[in-house]
């Protein structure tokens, strides 16, 4: 997912369109947790799911994410939330929401491990604010 945002921030950057944009790792979460992004792309199962304030408008196989997604923000600029939400593919969230299921179900709620992350933030701070034993 760095190369992948690494490559839409460039291809958007140089068009300087006004938008927020999100890139997400995980299409269980992502949409959601993005929905005040005005354009995102979510990654799973070998597919972006490409979405428009949290609203799943369009599935593109993996190697086209950063096509579709500049495509996308070319239109939303031009035509607006409204019209592209109205523009969106009728299977869209049916198929988002077929992919979900399906790594929920392989991998669990917590498809990124986040307990675990933060668990081990904790003790790594834990461990920083400790005083040093032979300091003194």
């Amino acid at each position: 997912m760095i190369e992948i945002a690494r490559q839409a921030q460039e291809a958007l950057e140089s068009r300087s369109l006004p938008l927020q944009v999100a890139v997400m790792g995980c299409v269980v979460n992502g949409p959601g947790e993005a929905r005040e992004a005005d354009l995102g792309i979510a990654a799973g199962r070998h597919k972006g799911h490409l979405f428009i304030k949290g609203k799943i408008v369009r599935v593109v196989p993996e190697d086209e994410m950063v096509e579709a997604l500049v495509a996308e923000a070319e239109k939303l600029v031009a035509e607006g939330i409204e019209a592209r939400l109205a523009a969106a593919d009728a299977g869209a969230e049916r198929e988002a929401e077929e992919d979900r299921r399906a790594l929920f179900e392989a991998k669990g709620s917590d498809v990124n491990h986040s307990a675990e992350r933060i668990q081990m933030i904790r003790k790594t701070i834990a461990n920083e604010q400790e005083p040093h034993p032979f300091s003194g």
